[in-house]
């Protein structure tokens, strides 16, 4: 029997939360190195550059790879045999660690967790509660699978019922395009199949906290129907050519992982859901005999690679900008933004259109005429930092709000992934641009950030309207005056020049 003390745990899950949110697990850095070594298409490639390049930064400072430092769930497998020492529950001692971990005062990560999310919506401060899921087994150890998932990758989660005899590739293949580039691919896709409908989701969440091993699968060939699914699907995905960032390119997923378990008769139920470029999750057993020891990863580990903006990058004063410069910007041109911008995500612009329907004047101290929002949610600043990881939020939620954003005199958006069609139709009518900051480079990006002060909304915590002087600060335009979309159009080119797969129309 194994004696599990309430401190030795709260601390190994502080432990692994600090750890994860600044160590890459080291097969996701050996796959993602692998597909950056043969990707063909320039973008994607300069995207997944700024993703190793911002993991090693990370791994050297101790801090988040990406400003988005996740909802923390936890599966764990408790021993019959064993026994605790403590005076708290098991899900209260998990939400201890995390308290912990998110206030650790070397490594602050941010707070993104919100109660009353039908109502107020308001910040809980430490980001508890966790989601807990325990499983009492056989055994006098406790086995804990932890992972941080980001926002962005889980907003894009996905489940349908299928009938017995639908096809469970051609469901994925339909899904995969539908789901944008919002959940910042390369990264993995876990699927869950069978059980009931929670079931197949807590499997394809659990199949996102697996080993990337399909390589080894390649080489020694499919021992089951599962495995030949998993083959298929890593073939066909990466065949559609979203690519890294939605930029078009020869790798969408760097893995796809799939477990199931019995279903009834007349049901298939199947969930998917993506672990993004920040891929966060660590696995370790507690025996009693102390705090659990999470061994750091060799800096040799990480590919030596180099970043530069290329000849061709246009470097652009925020400042001193004017329409006519923003009109000859073409999609795909990199940029090198240097000058004022402010920030806003969800809650900003919510709180901002509300205030114009209702008449009201905007606070003084903001005004938007000729100016750049970023949509960002940063980490706070831990010593000599301007400011935290920063890196852009899923811009595709801001959409409904664009037309009213841009009548107050903006001139460009910068966020990651795809606008929809109404926001490109709003960009378009006035005339704007959105521009793309690559997702899982937080710790990169904010090293272009000099200055940074709240002008806005403090109560809003991460959501604040911050005022952020940059310099040279690398971005990707993805949408120009015209209404031209990079999203829209890379794909398609990619997908042309892989030829590999009929295009399959989603219903």
């Amino acid at each position: 029997m194994s004696l599990i003390r309430q401190d030795y745990f709260i601390q190994s899950i502080a432990d692994s939360l600090q750890y994860i949110s600044y160590y890459h697990p080291l097969d996701f850095i050996q796959a993602l190195n692998a597909a950056y070594q043969k990707e063909q298409s320039p973008a994607a490639k300069d995207a997944m550059a700024q993703i190793l390049i911002n993991s090693r930064m990370c791994a050297e400072g101790h801090r988040p790879i990406c400003q988005d430092t996740g909802i923390v769930t936890v599966f764990l497998k408790i021993g019959m045999d064993v026994q605790w020492k403590a005076d708290l529950s098991v899900t209260d001692m998990v939400n201890e660690g995390v308290r912990r971990a998110y206030s650790y005062p070397d490594n602050v990560l941010r707070a993104s967790i919100l109660k009353d999310p039908a109502g107020k919506r308001i910040n809980t401060g430490d980001n508890t509660p966790a989601v807990v899921h325990m499983e009492v087994v056989q055994g006098n150890t406790v086995e804990v699978n932890i992972a941080a998932k980001g926002g962005g990758s889980e907003a894009k989660a996905k489940f349908i019922m299928l009938n017995p005899s639908d096809s469970i590739a051609d469901w994925v293949l339909k899904t995969v395009p539908t789901m944008g580039a919002g959940w910042c691919p390369p990264g993995i896709l876990g699927i869950g199949i069978g059980g009931t409908a929670e079931k197949a989701m807590l499997l394809a969440k659990e199949a996102c906290m697996e080993s990337i091993d399909i390589q080894d699968l390649i080489a020694r060939g499919p021992k089951n129907a599962l495995e030949e699914l998993r083959l298929e699907l890593y073939e066909r995905v990466n065949a559609v050519g979203i690519g890294a960032q939605g930029l078009g390119g020869l790798t969408t997923v760097l893995d796809i992982k799939i477990k199931d378990y019995p279903t009834h008769a007349a049901n298939k139920p199947v969930a998917m859901i993506p672990n993004c470029a920040a891929t966060r999750h660590v696995h370790f057993v507690l025996d009693g005999s102390g705090v659990a020891e999470f061994k750091p990863p060799r800096l040799e580990d990480w590919p030596n690679i180099t970043w530069d903006a290329g000849s061709s990058a246009r470097r652009v004063n925020l400042d001193t900008i004017t329409t006519a410069q923003v009109a000859s910007w073409k999609p795909g041109e990199t940029l090198l933004l240097s000058g004022t911008m402010l920030t806003g995500r969800d809650a900003a612009h919510k709180r901002l259109v509300d205030m114009i329907a209702r008449g009201e004047s905007l606070p003084d101290n903001i005004d938007f005429t000729n100016k750049f929002i970023y949509y960002v949610g940063p980490v706070d600043p831990v010593r000599d930092e301007v400011v935290g990881p920063a890196g852009p939020t899923t811009a595709t939620r801001m959409d409904k709000f664009t037309e009213t954003m841009l009548q107050l005199g903006l001139l460009g958006m910068i966020g990651k992934a795809e606008r929809g069609q109404i926001a490109i139709d709003a960009i378009k009518k006035h005339q704007a641009v959105y521009l793309m900051a690559v997702g899982g480079a937080a710790y990169l990006v904010s090293k272009a950030i000099r200055k940074s002060r709240i002008v806005a909304f403090a109560d809003l915590g991460m959501e604040a309207i911050h005022e952020f002087v940059v310099e040279d600060m690398p971005v990707t335009v993805a949408v120009d005056t015209q209404g031209i979309s990079i999203h829209q159009t890379a794909p398609i080119i990619w997908q042309n020049k892989i030829g590999k797969i009929p295009v399959i129309q989603a219903s």
